[in-house]
């Protein structure tokens, strides 16, 4: 009897304790005030804006034509580039090669104009033919496709030979086209593979075409992507054979990131 009452005082204690605690009265969290989620430094850097108008690049840009000459490129024996510039226009020399830049870069954003010839003739593959090569590695495709249709991964704005874009956004021959490129390069492994692969994105003519698109390989016109370990690289603009009139490049410029 005296242990059932020993243990029913020890519970009662218990529970006298335990109430006790339940009571305390412990500091509130202060209440949420506006600054509290609120940072001012480090201001982004003060970039100004392009005028489209007159082919006015950001101010933090690197131009890489503007129109006087191509002093920025040279062929693939690093000579100065052959392609013809008139007017404020490049127009591509098929029997000089293709241009690269002389300066290599990473990770960008590349803003570019091309015009396909009004009286251009041909047809898929073989009309307005080139190509922007990012890091040398990778090729976002140029081709004529207002009304011309071609296999869907190799048309206007696809990462060529791998992913079609999303739209057909083409200006008739005639009319300029503009890309907006943003490209993320890769990171790869010591042993060569990819650690993390490169993406573009590509907006022609103000309308998606490539949304974040992962990039499988380097560009192969036969077979299939290969991963091929590199650094930076140079931007290049394709010289294509098909035996179309050739297209016409203006105000390019390009923004490291």
């Amino acid at each position: 009897m005296k242990k059932l009452l020993l243990l029913a005082a020890v519970a009662i204690a218990t529970t006298s304790t335990l109430n006790a605690q339940e009571k305390k009265d412990y500091p509130k969290p202060e209440a949420m005030r506006p600054g509290m989620s609120e940072y001012w430094t480090p201001q982004p850097e003060i970039v100004t804006p392009g005028d489209a108008r007159t082919c006015a690049a950001p101010s933090d840009a690197i131009v890489l034509f503007d129109g006087k000459d191509l002093s920025a490129w040279t062929n693939d024996k690093g000579e100065a580039a052959g392609w013809k510039v008139k007017n404020g226009v490049v127009t591509v020399d098929k029997s000089k090669g293709d241009i690269i830049t002389r300066q290599k870069f990473g990770s960008f954003q590349l803003h570019i104009e091309w015009c396909v010839p009004k009286d251009i003739e041909g047809s898929s593959q073989a009309r307005g033919n080139s190509g922007v090569f990012l890091q040398d590695k990778y090729e976002v495709q140029i081709l004529d496709c207002f009304g011309n249709e071609t296999y869907v991964n190799g048309m206007t704005g696809s990462v060529y030979k791998q992913t079609p874009p999303l739209v057909n956004a083409m200006r008739r021959p005639g009319e300029w086209n503009v890309y907006d490129i943003i490209y993320t390069a890769p990171i790869f492994k010591e042993d060569g593979t990819y650690l993390y692969r490169p993406y573009v994105t590509v907006i022609q003519n103000g309308v998606l075409l490539q949304n974040h698109t992962e990039i499988q390989g380097t560009t192969e016109y036969i077979g299939f992507p290969r991963v091929e370990k590199h650094g930076d690289g140079p931007i290049r603009l394709q010289s294509h054979g098909d035996p179309s009139k050739p297209i016409s490049f203006r105000n390019i410029w390009i923004r490291p990131l």
